[in-house]
């Protein structure tokens, strides 16, 4: 059983949350409380403040892999079980909430839930966010893993998900584990590649989305660049 001084002040977090909500504590006390939900008898403040230390911050806690976090002192199997859940539940969570939603509308929440999804991955992953032609959100799919180009992502792959999905536009998003987001030119012909074969389907491929480090995706649409590639289209047809 936890001393009765642990307990104590683990009450009075969880009756500080209760009643001011997550933005009332710290980071090291949610990740102490996160804790607990794996090891509820032991005291969990040391272990919380020593991953923090370690991972650099509450998203690099729950972003590391659960042989990385069982590395920390007073963390063991029960604990990275714990965070590793609980970050997976959170990514289906942001996903689930943006069905049905118009993109238009909800472009921050689709950044947000590709960020949470992609960004910390150590390769490379390939996703696609389906759309009806009122711009809704229909689903999203992991499509390709590994070393992505032109020449290693096949369009008719793309083609038979969307046409499986009955959808009418796509958002597609890759990350760089290098966390650097500035578009190689490989990408650049990614996406002409895959514009090119959603346009002659009359799918719109509406933006191309690279995932870094960073909290800020960078968007082909944003800078003008998938305009300049649906110009560079229309003047060849």
């Amino acid at each position: 059983m936890p001393e009765p001084d642990n307990h104590g002040h683990r009450q009075r977090l969880r009756a500080k949350y209760l009643e001011l909500g997550i933005s009332a504590l710290t980071d090291d006390e949610v990740l102490e409380l996160l804790l607990t939900l794996g090891t509820p008898r032991r005291d969990c403040k040391q272990p919380a403040r020593r991953l923090l230390a370690e991972c650099g911050s509450l998203a690099a806690v729950l972003e590391a892999a659960p042989d990385r976090l069982q590395q920390v002192k007073g963390v063991g199997a029960h604990n990275s079980f714990a965070l590793s859940f609980i970050h997976d539940v959170a990514r289906r969570f942001l996903g689930q909430r943006l069905t049905g939603r118009n993109y238009l509308r909800s472009s921050r929440e689709v950044a947000e839930y590709l960020n949470h999804a992609m960004r910390h991955l150590a390769k490379e992953v390939f996703k696609v966010i389906f759309l009806d032609s009122a711009l809704a959100i229909i689903d999203s799919q992991t499509l390709f893993e590994g070393t992505l180009a032109a020449n290693t992502i096949y369009p008719r792959e793309l083609i038979k998900s969307i046409l499986a999905h009955n959808a009418a536009a796509v958002i597609i998003a890759h990350n760089h584990p290098s966390g650097h987001t500035h578009p190689s030119q490989a990408d650049m012909d990614l996406t002409h590649t895959l514009f090119q074969a959603c346009a002659l389907l009359d799918i719109r491929l509406l933006d191309h989305l690279i995932i870094g480090s960073d909290n800020k995706p960078y968007s082909f649409a944003d800078h003008g660049l998938m305009a300049d590639i649906e110009r560079q289209w229309q003047e060849r047809r």
